[in-house]
């Protein structure tokens, strides 16, 4: 049995859901006139850490006398307000601010917690209560003069709940008892807050068809496609599935949210990015990322000028998301703070509304292009890896034999990043699904090319063969899409275990040309370059790969090849601190683990690397110098450094 929503038998409650409100043991509170102190206690509400005071005068005072004096004032009435005898609400520390709400009932704070959790998980009763909390607009009827921060941050909270709202909406609508009238309240309400989404009008149609209340039915489609007409927007998908519901083949109002399959098996999924708001350069920032991801061509990225009609029209971006047909869709912010850039960024599936990725990126902005190129770049890599990450883990939780082309790669992809050669062998499998379903699909191809890197360069099977079908499966991708970076990057590796390093380098330079955003790309270069290039520049390319993919499944080859770069400058205590972070990585297989061994045995640390060569050997019990050496390409003059390394530690 569900319990109650939390919280309700405390004695101070916020509403941020429509007019602001607080309220003690059920009592209104008289809340303060001052417009910017109400806008300071959501703000604060809202904020997930402690903000500095600094800040929060940028963001709500624009005059140059004393906003810090302002700022105290709204403190002392915020204190008057929340505080109570015994417990202080409003913590000042540290030149910061914060809310302790602790034991408080705060309306978003509920329905965050709900979305983080997953609506999927709720019973009507839970979410009928969700429901009930969005009374309105996020702090309905609350806009501050001139200051343009708070602004855009009050019109992004605002997108988000009605986001949210719609979301909790249409789980409530799909779990409700089809007897049950009620179920129209909620569809009336989310066709209100997403005219456009086809799904709901499907639900009241289906829900009308039920009821036997065709005309009604015919009325409501007539109306529709004439709004879907005004608009620009096909209504032919909802023709065809009133039709079908007429006919009985969908006589339940309890239907399935999950969007009918695709005509064609091969669909990939989308991203629509909108507009960011701010700044003059909000524009430049949107197209450059844009144009970046395009670039990577990993998804469909909808075209800019698709997504700036909505967004003209003032249409929330998770609607303009499912208008667009788009699965996934990014927006943000773009803001100067001082000597700073500040950039917000939050990428939402359209299906649920659930928020994927969030992040802010606050810069000194001493070259404001050069700045906005590097946050650029990060966000366009983040964003790539958000989102094959949620296709991963949703993959592996599907039948194989339900799988099309799409899934079956990101299936392949959650097993080639264990690293094991039993998960490289299903890896293997899922790639090879994925181009049978579809001989066009080039990452598909990069995928199976990298399952047979792994088997050469750990020897779990012949190298010279392994080599072969690495190789072969890099052309394939090249001959499917050969703008695709990664089609470039499967072939610059297959032809470093060849022997062609110079070939190998032309191809994975032609990678980041074609993507500069692309983090394997630079990782690669600096996997070639740290054993028989320029150290430097690879110690570079290992940076730069780290700093668009902080948390990418191959960080620890990335931390590795500097390591080994630090080696070829004769720096062995820098590359012994650099391997033990890429040995520390949770996937870092055995050749990782000897290349820690040997780098604290060049740094004079023989007991760790010791301990290093010990679990190297519990894995592989016969590995030994010529093993290492046969796997890596270096010069004469570093294997002999690596040799006295392997003397010292037992493990030549």
């Amino acid at each position: 049995m569900e319990s109650a929503l939390p919280g309700h038998d405390e004695p101070l409650r916020l509403r941020l859901l429509g007019p602001l409100a607080v309220s003690r043991k059920d009592v209104a509170c008289a809340l303060p006139a001052s417009r910017k102190l109400r806008a300071l206690l959501a703000y604060l509400t809202v904020a997930p850490q402690p903000v500095g005071r600094a800040f929060l005068c940028e963001l709500l005072w624009d005059v140059p006398n004393d906003p810090r004096g302002e700022l105290r004032w709204c403190l002392s009435k915020l204190r008057g307000l929340l505080d109570a005898a015994g417990r202080e609400r409003v913590v000042t520390a540290d030149d910061k601010v914060a809310l302790d709400l602790n034991g408080c009932t705060v309306d978003v704070a509920e329905i965050s917690t709900a979305i983080a959790t997953g609506l999927e998980k709720l019973g009507a009763s839970r979410l009928g209560a969700l429901s009930a909390l969005f009374t309105g607009d996020f702090l309905e009827g609350l806009e501050v003069d001139r200051c343009p921060d708070f602004a855009a941050w009050l019109m992004a909270q605002r997108r988000r709940f009605r986001a949210w709202h719609v979301a909790v909406l249409e789980h409530l609508v799909a779990c409700s008892d089809g007897s049950d009238d009620k179920i129209f309240v909620s569809l009336e309400k989310w066709i209100a807050l997403a005219p456009f989404d086809r799904r709901a009008h499907l639900s009241l149609l289906a829900a009308l068809a039920a009821r036997g209340r065709l005309q009604e039915a015919d009325e409501h489609l007539a109306a529709t496609v004439r709004r879907f007409d005004t608009e620009g927007m096909d209504a032919g998908t909802l023709r065809e599935e009133w039709r079908r519901i007429r006919t009985g083949a969908m006589p339940s109002v309890r239907m399935d949210t999950t969007p009918p399959p695709e005509p064609s098996a091969q669909r990939r999924r989308a991203l629509a990015i909108m507009p960011f708001i701010g700044e003059a350069k909000s524009d430049g920032l949107t197209q450059d990322i844009i144009t970046r991801l395009a670039k990577l061509r990993s998804f469909a990225v909808i075209a800019r000028g698709s997504v700036a009609v909505l967004a003209e029209r003032g249409v929330e971006p998770v609607e303009a998301g499912r208008r667009l047909e788009a699965d996934y869709v990014a927006s943000g912010t773009l803001s100067r703070r001082s000597d700073r850039l500040v950039v917000t960024i939050e990428l939402a599936e359209t299906r649920n509304a659930r928020i994927v990725w969030t992040e802010v990126f606050d810069e000194a902005r001493e070259d404001t292009f050069l700045v906005l190129e590097e946050i650029g770049a990060r966000i366009v890599s983040a964003i790539a890896g958000e989102i094959e990450a949620a296709e991963r883990g949703r993959a592996v939780l599907k039948p194989p034999a339900s799988l099309d082309a799409w899934e079956a790669y990101h299936r392949g992809l959650w097993h080639m990043y264990r690293f094991t050669k039993d998960e490289n062998d299903q890896a293997r499998h899922f790639f090879e699904t994925a181009v049978t379903l579809d001989p066009a699909y080039s990452r598909a191809y990069a995928g199976l090319s990298f399952t047979h890197w792994q088997s050469a360069f750990q020897r779990w099977a012949d190298r010279k063969s392994e080599s072969e079908l690495a190789y072969k499966a890099a052309g394939q991708g090249l001959i499917a899409d050969e703008h695709d970076p990664a089609a470039h990057w499967a072939m610059g590796r297959a032809l470093w275990l060849k022997g062609g390093r110079d070939d190998a380098m032309v191809e994975l330079r032609q990678a980041v040309a074609l993507s500069p955003s692309f983090a394997l790309g630079h990782y690669a270069l600096s996997f070639v370059g740290c054993q028989s290039g320029d150290p430097r520049e690879a110690i570079g390319s290992s940076d730069h790969s780290r700093s668009l993919s902080p948390f990418d499944p191959l960080l620890f080859g990335m931390l590795g090849t500097r390591a080994l770069a630090h080696v070829r400058l004769g720096e062995f205590e820098e590359a012994a601190e650099w391997a033990l972070k890429a040995a520390g990585r949770p996937n870092a297989h055995a050749t990782i683990q000897a290349i820690a061994a040997y780098c604290l045995a060049l740094a004079g640390r023989i007991e760790e690397g010791r301990v290093f060569a010990a679990a190297v050997r519990r894995t592989l019990p016969s590995y030994g110098f010529e093993d290492f050496r046969t796997t890596f390409q270096f010069p004469a003059d570093v294997e002999s450094l690596f040799r006295q390394g392997a003397r010292r530690i037992g493990l030549e």
